[in-house]
């Protein structure tokens, strides 16, 4: 797809679907004055035909010579959401007509640079498919041979080509992260993983180092070896490390879990739970990908990302409850229930990254179905020792369209995990479950570190589509992080 942004009227771009964004108190007529005579009358005549309103999400679609036109409303402020939305509307207009040109207009608004970066998002994030094990149509669509942006105050065009190539880098760091979460575990095996950090830093300027095997073992990795001991596939541990080319103050650190198939161990999950149990490492895809778009992007902080895969099955090896592991900062956890085994791993990448002295630790995890049942499944959970790092969060969540509530880290329900054989355990006693995952995390976290966990359990993985994104995995939270990285 060729990307153009011009200053140029989009009366002058021959196109087979414009899409005009529009306020709810603005003239459809009048929004698309920058198309010809013959369009602004054509749309001003079946908008009153039709008593068209522009509110949020409501669309109105007139065929002209000149081409298909699609006015939408974004609401009372057409906010950077509601253009993501928008656009993701085109989208789907243009797969319906299998457009080839296609033009979003932004006509003469004074922001028209700040609409570039949301419509171009909502767009590209549209178009994604996971079809690699479906048959090919010869008539699929897979998207316009050229997107236009055009607007007569897009008078910058370095300013836009700098916007484009970082919105295509984001972009495309969303849906590497899909492809990989939507991969048939037996594929993505912790190996796999391990081999695609490699290949990510293949090249470029990151580093990347993997513990297997004996490995494992002589750095007491013992999450991920009692998590993996009843599979086949061996556990890994990867850490990748970016430094920018002039010496940073700062150094964030970001960590994944990556439990490639969860059948719950011996406490085996429902098969109906089952099914989707691929998905349990979109924290670890959700990493892979930021560092992918980090060694592209290349902000002023240094970013270390983490990395904790295994696999969870019920073979003769398998962990058992009961079981008592001991980490390498000295805590003992008792397994009380192999299901939970996802902090059972996040528990050792977050040893590693404290003894790294990072200035924050931010890690992700479809940790806990409760989250789901608090906050449903377009928000994410989000608890921390620091307050500022919490609201950074949320801040940059709500200006990429990624949905964080704040739960508390409430210390009453350290009760919850306390274990009568060892200094905690793996699950609570049933309510409040978000936050008692998110207390056993916080053990294994340096006592002076900043620290916030983002429970994606929901928006990590969609089972059916939303606006800009497909059933399957969504590559939530690494527009929030990227958009933090890039903040210093």
């Amino acid at each position: 797809m060729r990307i153009n942004v011009t200053d140029k009227k989009p009366e002058s771009i021959k196109s087979d679907l414009y899409l005009v964004p529009v306020g709810d108190d603005g003239d459809p007529g009048a929004a698309v004055s920058e198309l010809s005579a013959e369009v602004r009358k054509a749309v001003s005549a079946r908008a009153k035909a039709v008593s068209f309103k522009a509110k949020k999400s409501a669309s109105l679609s007139v065929q002209t010579s000149t081409g298909d036109v699609l006015v939408v409303g974004v609401g009372d402020r057409a906010d950077a959401e509601s253009l993501r939305r928008s656009a993701s509307t085109a989208q789907q207009a243009a797969a319906g007509v299998k457009a080839g040109v296609v033009t979003l207009c932004v006509g003469a608004r004074k922001d028209a640079l700040q609409c570039v970066t949301p419509l171009l998002e909502g767009f590209l994030l549209s178009t994604y498919r996971f079809d690699k094990y479906q048959a090919t149509s010869e008539d699929r669509y897979e998207g316009p041979k050229t997107l236009n942006i055009a607007g007569s105050r897009l008078d910058d065009p370095a300013a836009a080509k700098a916007d484009v190539e970082h919105t295509k880098t984001v972009t495309d760091a969303v849906c590497f992260a899909r492809d990989l979460v939507n991969e048939m575990s037996k594929v993505k095996t912790p190996s796999f993983l391990a081999r695609t950090a490699k290949s990510i830093a293949r090249g470029t300027t990151l580093k990347c180092e993997v513990w297997q095997g004996e490995r494992l073992k002589r750095e007491n990795m013992n999450g991920i070896l009692a998590v993996s001991a009843g599979s086949d596939e061996p556990g890994a541990f990867i850490r990748m490390i970016y430094k920018p080319a002039r010496r940073s103050k700062r150094k964030i650190a970001i960590v994944g879990k990556g439990i490639t198939f969860d059948s719950g161990g011996l406490s085996l999950k429902p098969s109906k739970f089952m099914e989707w149990m691929k998905q349990d490492m979109a924290g670890a895809a959700a990493v892979l990908a930021v560092m992918k778009a980090v060694a592209a992007l290349a902000p002023d902080v240094e970013v270390r990302g983490y990395i904790a895969t295994a696999e969870n099955m019920t073979g003769g090896r398998a962990q058992k409850p009961g079981d008592i592991i001991t980490y390498r900062n000295g805590t003992t956890a008792e397994v009380v229930n192999t299901a939970a085994e996802g902090r059972l791993v996040l528990a050792d990448a977050l040893c590693v990254a404290s003894e790294d002295r990072p200035d924050c630790i931010i890690d992700l995890a479809t940790l806990t179905g409760a989250c789901i049942v608090a906050l449903g499944d377009r928000i994410a959970g989000v608890m921390g020792n620091d307050q500022e790092l919490v609201d950074a969060v949320i801040e940059h969540g709500k200006s990429t369209g990624e949905n964080f509530w704040q739960l508390p880290l409430f210390e009453e329900y350290e009760d919850h995990i306390r274990s009568w054989n060892a200094d905690i355990q793996n699950i609570g006693a049933g309510s409040a479950g978000t936050i008692t995952a998110a207390l056993f995390l916080q053990h294994f976290v340096g006592k002076d570190l900043k620290w916030a966990h983002l429970d994606i359990a929901g928006p990590g993985f969609a089972e059916k589509p939303h606006p800009y994104s497909a059933k399957g995995g969504t590559g939530f939270g690494i527009r929030t992080l990227l958009s933090y990285l890039e903040s210093f």
